[in-house]
């Protein structure tokens, strides 16, 4: 019943959404290695998503795809549209798989947006396409626990408001491809020169905040089952995006103007 709801809820917020808003539903796509070939089925399905691609800086070498879905029938146009390409193990070209990675099969999640766990969701949506690194953090939680993490997340919110942090984040819950329980949040960066303003000292004003945080921490550590904190750089290469998502920095995505 639950399961149903939800997918109602998003069939109709997604008749409400623009491109400039965050997508109610996310397709993460995790590949083992690096796939310079990576968006070259979206290109070939002609998809009407756009797909950020990005590689691992930290952790294991990866390649991720994000696809940004704002209905379920989004995803079931694309999986038709890339199920009827032929597979390149048939057909012998294998110019669309790193020969390394041939062998290595990739992680799908499917995640729906939690905007009351979000951080000034709509700004992270309009640094997106200018972000030149995401920070991603994954975070499983145990059973029954959700609203002891849900309020330390919330007042994280709070105290980085207080302060006025400049770091916009989204957040999603994984509902398909992983355990129960798990969270990803995604915050684009212009410049990893913004990990750099960190605030050594809690202003007066905002104690009040950190200490209700640290009381809550205490809950919700209980709470956690494990965390990953992976930074990414964003490849324009392996990625497949509108002209409208790459309005705000064209350069960046489509390369220089070729000189007349």
């Amino acid at each position: 019943m639950k399961i149903a709801l939800l997918a109602a809820t998003l069939a109709l917020g997604a008749t409400a959404q623009t491109p400039g808003d965050p997508p109610p539903i996310i397709k993460l796509i995790r590949k083992p290695g690096t796939d310079p070939n990576a968006a070259r089925p979206y290109a070939d399905a002609k998809a009407a998503v756009d797909v950020v691609g990005m590689t691992s800086v930290t952790g294991l070498p990866e390649t991720w795809l994000l696809e940004a879905h704002y209905s379920w029938a989004s995803i079931e146009d694309l999986d038709k549209a890339l199920s009827s390409l032929p597979d390149p193990r048939i057909s012998g070209d294998s110019s669309s798989q790193p020969q390394e990675d041939l062998q290595a099969a990739p992680r799908t999640l499917l995640a729906v947006f939690r905007p009351a766990w979000s951080y000034r969701p709509d700004q992270a949506m309009r640094a997106l396409p200018r972000a030149r690194y995401v920070h991603v953090a994954i975070f499983r939680i145990r059973p029954g626990t959700e609203s002891d993490f849900g309020e330390l997340v919330k007042l994280r919110g709070l105290s980085a408001d207080s302060i006025n942090l400049d770091r916009p984040e989204l957040a999603y819950q994984v509902t398909s491809g992983g355990a129960a329980g798990t969270y990803v949040f995604l915050s684009p960066l212009a410049t990893l020169r913004s990990m750099d303003e960190g605030v050594p000292n809690t202003p007066v004003y905002a104690e009040s905040l950190a200490e209700a945080r640290a009381k809550a921490g205490a809950r919700a550590g209980a709470a956690e089952l494990g965390r990953e904190s992976l930074l990414f750089r964003v490849a324009p290469r392996i990625s497949y995006v509108s002209d409208t998502f790459a309005a705000p920095d064209p350069e960046f995505w489509r390369g220089k103007p070729k000189e007349q």
